[in-house]
C-alpha cells in the first residue's frame, strides 16, 4: 500500500541518519564533547553550568538527546513528514477490507437488520469516529508526536504506560479473534474425510473448542510468528498485494451474490425482521459496536498522522474511512443477504460461505487471499502497538521479538473461538465490552488538550522527567486523569458483568449504560476530568492569593 511503503521509506531514512550520527560521533569523540540534552525551560534562569550529575532525567527518546538515545518516540521531522492524502486513504483501504469489517456487516444481518438499515447504521457510527479520529490527529500532525508521546500530555510521563496497556491488551484480543479467522481458513483446506471424524471435531470440555479446528488456529498462529520474528521486511512488501487481492475476491463475492439472488432488488427488499421498539433495542449497542470496532485506532491514530504534511492532508486522508467502510459494509450487507435468499438461512461468517460455494480451485485461491490479508494486517495492527507498549515499559526486559511473542501468548488466552462464537458474542460482549476501556482513554484526552489545554503543548517536557515539568504531576501520574478514567468505566461494569453472566440481574440504567458504553464512557471520563482540573486550577489559583497576601 501507499502508506505503507511510505512509512517504510521515513523509517529506512531516519535509521540509516541516526546509524551515520553515530559513525561521526564514535570518529570525532576526542575532538569534540557530544551534544547534552536540553534542559527544562525554567523562568528567570539566565545561565546554567552544566554537569553529567545536573542533567535532567529524559524519557526514552527526547527531542534534544543525543543521537544514540533517538528512536521512533522523537517528534518527527518536517522532512518527513510526506503522508499525503492519498496515502492515509491508502491505510483505511487496507484496515477497512478485512474479514473482521466482513462479519460485523454481516453480524448486523444476523441480528435482524436489513441491508439499508445495516449500511445506515454503520455510515453514522463511522461519521462519528471520523471526528474522534480527525481531533486525536490534529496535534500529532503539529507537533509530530506520536501517542504514546501525546498521552503524557494527560496522563503523566509515567501514567501514559497506562493507556498504552489498555489499548495494547485490546490488540491481543483481536490478534487472537484474526489468527482463528486465519485458522478456520486452514480448515476448510483440509481433506472431507478429516473435517468429517467425530472425535476431531467434539469440542473438549473446558476448552470449548473442536481439537481440529484448535489444531488449525494455532498452525496459523505459529506461522505469523515465525513471520513476525524473522522480520517485519517480508510483511510490508506482502502489504502491498493483500488488499487488491481481498477487495478482487470481495467484488466476485458480491457478483455471484447479485446473479445468485437475481440482482440487488430481491437482496434489498427482503423486509427487517426488526420493527419499532426490537430495532431500537438493537441499534444503538450495533451503533456502539460499529464505533468500537475503530476506537483503538481513533485512540492511536497520532502513530500515523505524525507523517502527513498538512492538517488538510490528514483531514481529507481520514474522510476515506465512512465512505470505504460505506462501500464495504454494502457489499458485505448485500453478499450476506442474498445467502438468505439463496440458501434460506442467513450466513454471515465469509469463510463458511466460500466453504459452500465454488469448486476446489475456488475455495484455494479465496482461502489463500483471506490468509494473506489476515496475516498482514493482524501483523500491522494488532502485533507493532502492544510489543512496543511493553519494550517501553521496560527496555531492559523485552525486545520487539519478546514483546510480539507475549502478545501471541495472550492473544490465546482471549479464547477468541468464544467470542466469534455468535454475532451476539461477538457484537455484545467483545465490542461493547472493550468499547468502555477505549471510550474514556479518548474522552480525556481530548478533554485535556481542546478543554484544559486549549491545545497549548510543551513538546520538550513531554520529553522530561525532571519534577518541575508540567507533565510529572504527582510521581510521574496525573490523578485526576486516572481517577476520570475509572469514572466512565464505572457505569459499564454493572452491565457488563451481567451479560457475561456474573449477575443474574441489574437495573435497567446498567443495562442502558452497557449498551451505550462507548458514548457513556467517552463523556462521563471527559466531564470528570475537566472538573477535577477546574477544581485543581482554582485551589492553585487560591493558594498563590494566600502567599500574596502572607507577604
Amino acid at each position: 500500500m501507499a502508506m505503507s511503503m511510505a512509512m517504510s521509506k521515513a523509517f529506512t531514512a531516519r535509521h540509516s541518519e541516526h546509524l551515520h550520527h553515530r559513525l561521526v560521533a564514535a570518529s570525532s569523540k576526542s575532538q569534540a564533547a557530544p551534544r547534552l540534552p536540553l534542559l527544562p525551560r525554567r523562568p528567570g534562569l539566565a545561565a546554567v553550568t552544566v554537569t553529567v550529575a545536573s542533567r535532567p532525567r529524559l524519557l526514552p527518546a527526547s527531542p534534544r538527546s543525543t543521537t544514540s538515545d533517538e528512536s521512533d518516540l522523537s517528534p518527527t521531522p518536517p522532512s518527513e513528514r510526506t503522508m499525503t492524502a492519498w496515502d492515509l486513504a491508502s491505510l483505511w483501504v487496507g484496515l477497512v477490507v478485512g474479514v473482521p469489517s466482513y462479519y460485523l456487516a454481516g453480524s448486523l444481518v444476523d441480528l435482524g437488520m436489513s441491508a439499508l438499515q445495516g449500511v445506515a447504521t454503520v455510515a453514522f457510527a463511522n461519521l462519528i469516529v471520523l471526528v474522534t479520529l480527525v481531533l486525536t490527529a490534529a496535534p500529532a500532525v503539529t507537533h509530530g508526536l506520536p501517542f504514546p508521546v501525546l498521552a503524557r500530555a494527560a496522563f503523566g510521563v509515567r501514567g501514559a504506560h497506562v493507556p498504552a496497556v489498555i489499548r495494547a491488551l485490546v490488540g491481543c484480543g483481536w490478534f487472537g479473534i484474526e489468527s482463528w479467522i486465519g485458522g478456520r481458513a486452514i480448515f476448510l483446506l483440509l481433506p472431507s474425510r478429516l473435517k468429517s471424524y467425530p472425535p476431531l471435531l467434539t469440542p473438549v470440555p473446558g476448552l470449548g473448542a473442536a481439537p481440529l479446528e484448535f489444531a488449525c488456529f494455532l498452525a496459523f498462529w505459529a506461522a505469523q510468528l515465525g513471520v513476525i520474528m524473522n522480520g517485519m521486511e517480508g510483511i510490508r512488501k506482502l502489504e502491498k498485494y493483500s488488499a487488491p487481492v481481498l477487495i478482487v475476491l470481495t467484488s466476485a463475492l458480491l457478483a455471484w451474490a447479485y446473479t445468485s439472488a437475481g440482482g440487488f432488488g430481491r437482496i434489498l427488499a427482503l423486509p427487517p425482521r426488526l420493527t419499532g421498539a426490537e430495532f431500537w433495542k438493537v441499534f444503538f449497542p450495533s451503533l456502539t459496536a460499529n464505533i468500537s470496532f475503530w476506537a483503538t485506532v481513533a485512540i492511536n491514530i497520532p502513530d500515523f498522522a505524525r507523517y502527513a504534511r498538512s492538517q488538510v492532508d490528514q483531514v481529507l486522508g481520514q474522510a476515506g474511512l465512512p465512505v470505504f467502510m460505506g462501500m464495504f459494509t454494502f457489499a458485505g450487507l448485500a453478499i450476506t443477504s442474498a445467502t438468505e435468499a439463496i440458501f434460506g438461512h442467513v450466513i454471515s461468517d465469509p469463510i463458511e460461505l466460500l466453504g459452500r460455494i465454488g469448486g476446489p480451485a475456488t475455495t484455494f485461491l479465496a482461502i489463500f487471499g483471506i490468509g494473506l490479508a489476515t496475516i498482514t494486517t493482524n501483523i500491522a495492527a494488532n502485533v507493532v502497538a502492544p510489543a512496543n507498549a511493553l519494550v517501553s515499559m521496560s527496555p531492559r526486559r523485552f525486545t520487539f521479538a519478546k514483546g510480539a511473542f507475549v502478545t501471541a501468548l495472550l492473544g490465546i488466552a482471549f479464547q477468541p473461538w468464544r467470542l466469534l462464537s455468535s454475532s451476539e458474542s461477538f457484537v455484545y460482549t467483545w465490542l461493547l465490552g472493550y468499547s468502555a476501556l477505549m471510550g474514556p482513554i479518548g474522552g480525556v484526552v481530548l478533554a485535556d488538550h481542546y478543554i484544559v489545554r486549549r491545545t497549548a503543548l510543551d513538546v520538550d517536557a513531554l520529553y522530561s522527567q525532571d519534577r518541575g515539568s508540567p507533565y510529572y504531576f504527582q510521581g510521574g501520574f496525573n490523578v485526576s486523569a486516572m481517577v476520570a478514567m475509572a469514572a466512565g468505566v464505572a457505569p459499564i461494569v454493572p452491565g457488563f458483568l451481567h451479560k457475561v453472566g456474573v449477575l443474574p440481574s441489574v437495573s435497567s440504567a446498567f443495562v442502558t449504560s452497557y449498551n451505550n458504553a462507548w458514548f457513556v464512557s467517552f463523556f462521563v471520563a471527559g466531564a470528570v476530568y475537566c472538573l477535577l482540573c477546574s477544581r485543581r486550577g482554582m485551589q492553585a489559583k487560591n493558594s498563590t492569593i494566600d502567599t500574596m497576601l502572607n507577604l
